[in-house]
């Protein structure tokens, strides 16, 4: 007799728990490259930055104004003979009592000066020759307007530590202690794919004509986006035919040439869902139904390269179809991996907590991501429909809402909010 018994499932695997797990599979790290700091925005640091020199090196205005002896302007009204000028990037003499320096922002402070007053506190007085006189309109307080040698940066002083994803701001502090050139992870080479007859490209199919099923692959567009913004060099195969062969070959090649394959569908259980069969042909696979939602379906696997460990291996991340579910267990998952490759130490962001402005009755089991929005109010606003295939959702909202398993809460309640811009930067 036959066992009509329904198979028992494994339970659904919490999200931080496959996060781990994916982390511990970014080995090894990529190798690291020498690039001009002008080019390495986005980069990852794969060594410590130490400054070899004192920013600033001396003490120097912050001011256009007059260097003063605090002693001589004791009162409002002080007249002082002009005795220099210094522009920054020469240095001045010293400071003989009753006298002023005209002094403009960034030059160094003349020995004996112990302030700065701002031009707007004072008032020329002109004479014929020399430089004039100045009264001082204010009575200065001692180091007002100065910046202190070393207030930035100490010679010796670790000013970007390893790991480190470089910013803008980053790179004008590597060239203020003289590099102009920096040590940074490799981009990752990054092969994506989307599987799915059923998926057709903008442009070479117009609406009208579009045949009953049919579906424009949104996915490509945002995925290539996402892994541009993550300084990936990205390989795009295009839509690969529900076919298991010509998916085993798709994945076969690319392997060859990436770090990483990115495949969109084909993750699930269904009869036309070939990526893990083709992954377990060439390779090893894990497939995880995560407790989250949207994006319950997901894959980490690895395919060795021709020529076997020695080439290494080629990870592989299959994400659901869906757009939401697709771009955000990219963002949760996928991205933190990226960034583990690359040796970055902070790779997920930390959630802001804000104030809900509507009623969540209907908790899932799951962990949820709800789409939302800051109002002018500071709370938060939830968009209408939360379908996993309403990437809509994605672009009204600001953020996701992080919310925990089973947990319902109502407006005024305080919860956890992730903006999208510390996911897409």
């Amino acid at each position: 007799m036959a066992d009509t018994a329904p198979h028992s499932r494994p339970p659904l695997m919490a999200l931080d728990e496959a996060l781990a797990t994916l982390l511990e599979k970014a080995q090894p790290k990529l190798p690291a490259e020498s690039v001009a700091t002008f080019d390495a925005d986005g980069r990852v640091l794969v060594q410590d930055l130490v400054s070899a020199l004192t920013v600033p090196p001396r003490d120097n205005s912050s001011m256009d104004g007059y260097a003063v002896r605090v002693a001589d302007c004791a009162a409002p009204g002080a007249l002082l003979q002009v005795a220099q000028r210094i522009p920054a990037g020469t240095v001045g003499t010293p400071m003989a009592a009753g006298t002023a320096a005209r002094i403009f922002t960034g030059a160094q402070i003349p020995e004996g000066a112990d302030a700065v007053v701002m031009q707007e506190d004072t008032q020329a007085v002109p004479e014929e020759g020399g430089l004039g006189a100045v009264r001082i309109q204010i009575a200065p307080a001692a180091g007002q307007w100065i910046r202190r040698a070393g207030e930035d940066v100490a010679s010796g002083d670790v000013v970007l530590r390893k790991g480190e994803r470089l910013t803008p701001a980053a790179l004008g502090l590597a060239a203020s202690i003289g590099f102009d050139r920096l040590q940074v992870a490799r981009r990752p080479r990054v092969a994506l794919l989307s599987t799915g007859d059923e998926l057709v490209m903008p442009g070479e199919v117009a609406p009208e004509a579009m045949k009953p099923g049919a579906i424009y692959n949104s996915n490509r567009f945002f995925m290539r986006a996402l892994l541009h913004r993550l300084g990936c060099e990205v390989n795009d195969l295009g839509i690969v035919p529900d076919k298991r062969e010509a998916t085993i070959e798709a994945l076969r090649g690319a392997a060859e040439s990436s770090d990483l394959i990115i495949t969109t569908g084909g993750v699930s259980v269904g009869e036309e869902d070939h990526i893990k069969a083709a992954v377990q042909a060439l390779g090893e696979l894990q497939l995880w139904s995560l407790s989250m939602k949207p994006g319950k379906p997901f894959a980490y696997g690895s395919i060795p390269r021709a020529g076997g460990d020695a080439k290494g291996r080629c990870h592989v991340t299959g994400l659901p179809g869906n757009p939401v579910s697709s771009f955000l267990t990219f963002l949760l998952l996928v991205r933190p991996f990226l960034l583990t490759l690359q040796g970055a130490t902070r790779v997920a962001p930390e959630p802001v907590p804000m104030r809900a402005d509507f009623d969540w009755p209907r908790a899932d089991k799951r962990r949820e991501f709800l789409r939302a929005r800051r109002n002018a109010a500071g709370g938060l606003d939830l968009f209408a429909n939360q379908s996993s295939g309403v990437l809509t959702s994605m672009v009204w909202g600001d953020g996701v809402i992080d919310n925990p398993p089973s947990q319902s809460f109502k407006a005024g309640d305080t919860v956890k909010f992730i903006p999208l811009a510390s996911l897409l930067a």
